[in-house]
């Protein structure tokens, strides 16, 4: 199975839950009247599209009423499927390092999926012919430490790793040290953990962001927030967090295969500006990857 096919089948539960009850409004009316709006916009709801992106898409559907691109009710899924799409088309590129070697940290909570999200990004570089090095960041968890050495072992990647309990900061010194000096491609911090709520927490990932800075100008390069789509509406509050700590350059959106609150990936996109930069839908290896608009969008409708 493709990874097209992995993501459509991935979002079966958003589509039962957004696409095809589009379909049953769409046929459900004859014309386009205010009721039609009405019923339209509670879906959009119900979708965990969240109320300011619901606002947009409204706003462009009456826009689209008015300028005669809406005509009947049938003219309104492929209307929706381009202004979603358009919403998640990213614009920027990613960010690359001058020389040596680019440095992605990781940060999320508790309980989404970080450690395997690592893995997996390992796996992803290490195919496309990259030498990767894992930096064990979260020192609070010895199953954390050990997590990454077992996928350090199975992607082939190498690991830098200290004490439960050691500094943070102290490992990121030393992995970006050990980076230049082995002349890696690609280093991957892994950080607690966080209780978004906890401030002495927040200031340690600054001060983990000072120390790789230090070390490597303009490092890091990508700060790759993990959130879990299953929690809709949450991971919204949750970017936002994060984001006020240090700066995140995009997302890591898990567990898109188990909810039907994938309409998140748009709020996220539209409501924080925060590009979806990968995307997991299933447990296996090849089940993260780069986040493309045009086949989320087309996965979504149930296309192609």
């Amino acid at each position: 199975m493709g990874f097209f096919d992995s993501l459509k089948k991935g979002l079966e539960k958003t589509r039962k839950g957004f696409t095809e009850k589009i379909e049953q409004l769409i046929i459900g009316y004859a014309e386009i009247d205010d009721e039609f709006l009405d019923d339209l916009e509670a879906l959009l709801l119900t979708a965990d599209v969240g109320v300011p992106t619901t606002n947009r898409l409204m706003s462009d559907v009456r826009q689209g009423i008015k300028n005669r691109s809406i005509n009947s009710p049938e003219d309104l899924r492929p209307f929706l499927k381009n202004r979603i799409r358009e919403i998640l088309t990213n614009d920027a590129s990613l960010p690359s390092a001058a020389a040596g070697p680019q440095v992605m940290m990781i940060v999320g909570v508790n309980g989404v999926g970080k450690t395997t999200t690592i893995g997996k990004l390992s796996h992803y570089y290490k195919e496309n012919g990259e030498k990767v090095l894992v930096a064990a960041g979260d020192t609070f968890r010895a199953a954390a430490i050990e997590q990454l050495e077992i996928w350090a072992r199975r992607t082939g990647s190498e690991l830098i790793k200290h004490t439960e309990g050691a500094d943070p900061a102290a490992v990121a010194f030393d992995a970006v040290q050990a980076a230049k000096a082995r002349k890696v491609d690609r280093l991957i911090i892994d950080t607690a953990g966080r209780l978004h709520t906890k401030s002495n927490l927040m200031e340690e990932l600054k001060k983990i962001h000072r120390v790789i800075g230090r070390e490597i100008p303009g490092a890091p390069h990508e700060t790759l927030l993990v959130l879990d789509a299953t929690t809709g509406q949450n991971a919204i509050n949750q970017a936002k967090l994060f984001g006020e700590a240090t700066n995140v350059t995009g997302v890591v959106l898990t567990k898109l295969d188990g909810t039907a609150k994938g309409g998140v990936v748009v709020a996220i996109k539209h409501e924080l500006g925060l590009p979806v930069k990968w995307i997991g839908v299933g447990e296996g290896m090849n089940d993260l990857r780069p986040f493309q608009a045009e086949d989320f969008a087309e996965a979504l409708f149930g296309d192609k």
